[in-house]
């Protein structure tokens, strides 16, 4: 009913001034426009509230059951919009971010990490998931994921490219020999992604310059996850094509070998995600624009 808190601002203001002119000049507005405002609130209220004649004001019956209540609404209005201008201007309280499962649980992780570093009045709460439409109406303030995405009910601020190339273990190279031409590459096990939004498919598609091959493969293994699918190249049980940022330890300790070095697969967009119609407090802001520079120096 009372969706103004002016109105009330204006009651209160009177009876604690104990007069209309003296609530004008604190509220700093005109005595009509104090006096129209009273009389607003009287029709809403459907009763006087304050008496009045030559000499003084008093409240009546209906006015000091209400003066309580006013009193009381813009207390919690005056505390709720201190909340809200101290939220505005410290990096301060929790954060709720999701990232896609393998991407979140390492590159993302320390991404986190130097955040709270930087800020350590923040506290984030990180979630895992290859659907984050689903995290995002579930409340998360943002996200991180890697591989294509497109709805209207998140912004995309892209972060930059996930290149991608096959590699194998060097007890599997040395098992199948001539890994360095691709018809011989297509005929050897894979280990492939299920799912396209990361690259899964059962076409390999590789580029060089402006060449391009593609080429049928039968995983022996298919997995939701690249880690998984890295665990098992590196057991020497095929070959599969994965992200840098992923095997770039295992390629400087030969653990893993890239294979056809001048090849790769189609890079990945890596792109931070928040909601389109939500209003983003500080912590929020500072937190995308922080892993936005974060993330483009990783995948640079």
């Amino acid at each position: 009913m009372f969706d103004d808190l002016s109105l009330l601002r204006a009651f209160v203001s009177i009876v604690e001034s104990g007069s209309i002119s003296a609530g004008a000049r604190k509220l700093r507005v005109t005595q009509p426009t104090l006096s129209r405002q009273l009389r607003a609130l009287e029709a809403q209220c459907a009763a006087p509230l304050i008496r009045r004649d030559t000499h003084r004001m008093h409240l009546t019956d209906a006015g000091h059951r209400f003066l309580a209540d006013a009193q009381a609404l813009l207390s919690l209005a005056d505390e709720a919009q201190q909340r809200f201008r101290e939220d505005e201007h410290a990096l301060a309280g929790n954060i709720r971010v999701f990232s896609t499962i393998d991407f979140g649980q390492s590159v993302v992780s320390r991404l986190i990490a130097s955040f709270i570093q930087a800020h350590p009045a923040v506290r984030i709460e990180l979630g895992y998931s290859n659907r984050p439409l689903h995290m995002i109406e579930e409340g998360c303030d943002a996200g991180i994921v890697a591989g294509s995405l497109s709805d209207e009910r998140v912004v995309a601020r892209s972060l930059g490219e996930i290149r991608r190339f096959p590699v194998a273990a060097p007890s599997f190279i040395a098992q199948h020999k001539g890994l360095n031409r691709l018809e011989r590459i297509a005929r050897v096990p894979w280990i492939a992604l299920s799912s396209s939004q990361f690259g899964g498919a059962k076409d390999v598609v590789l580029s060089s310059g402006t060449m391009k091959e593609t080429f049928a493969i039968d995983p022996v293994m298919i997995s939701e996850g690249v880690t998984s699918m890295r665990e098992a190249v590196r057991m020497g049980l095929g070959v599969a094509v994965l992200p840098e940022w992923l095997v770039e330890e295992d390629l400087v300790s030969g653990r893993l070998v890239r294979l056809l070095p001048k090849w790769h697969a189609k890079p990945l967009p890596a792109q931070v995600v928040y909601p389109v119609q939500r209003r983003l407090p500080l912590r929020v802001r500072a937190f995308i624009d922080f892993a936005t520079e974060y993330l483009r120096s990783v995948l640079r």
